[in-house]
């Protein structure tokens, strides 16, 4: 069984329930879930996974700290050992998300790893993103259960 590792910071009720909907989307298909806190995610978490989802909140124009933490723990272990991991992301906004966008790609762009959906920025009222939260979560799914990426 494929196994997808949601890494994902959820400081408020509104990116819990983000998370909550990319999880229950991901939770759909036939591939184990695995959901973490990026303060409490590992290398060897990343390692053991056949995709990743991403979800952080947009602090001053930059992905969270707990997020850029994760990236600063796993990058060395994980570099050689994870291009190609298919990934998607999710951002939680205030602004418009793209400096957080932009600094997750920069660093997953030296890991090697592959987009496999256009990042879903959330940004407004939070129940219009519940559809997009749960197709994120289960294409990502489908699409490791297929082996389409």
């Amino acid at each position: 069984m494929k196994k997808l590792l949601i890494v994902s910071h959820v400081p408020s009720d509104n990116t819990r329930q983000l998370t909550g909907w990319v999880a229950s989307g991901a939770g759909s298909g036939q591939v184990e879930v695995e959901l973490s806190q990026p303060l409490q995610t590992g290398a060897q978490q990343v390692l053991n996974a056949d995709g990743l989802i991403l979800g952080t909140t947009e602090n001053f124009g930059y992905m969270s700290g707990a997020m850029k933490d994760f990236f600063d723990r796993i990058y060395y272990p994980c570099l050689d050992e994870t291009r190609g991991l298919p990934y998607a992301l999710f951002i939680r906004a205030g602004q418009d998300g793209q400096g957080a966008k932009t600094s997750i790609e920069r660093i997953v762009t030296g890991l090697g790893w592959r987009a496999v959906q256009e990042p879903l920025v959330c940004k407004g009222e939070i129940t219009q993103f519940e559809e997009p939260c749960m197709q994120l979560g289960e294409l990502m799914a489908l699409g490791l259960e297929q082996e389409i990426f």
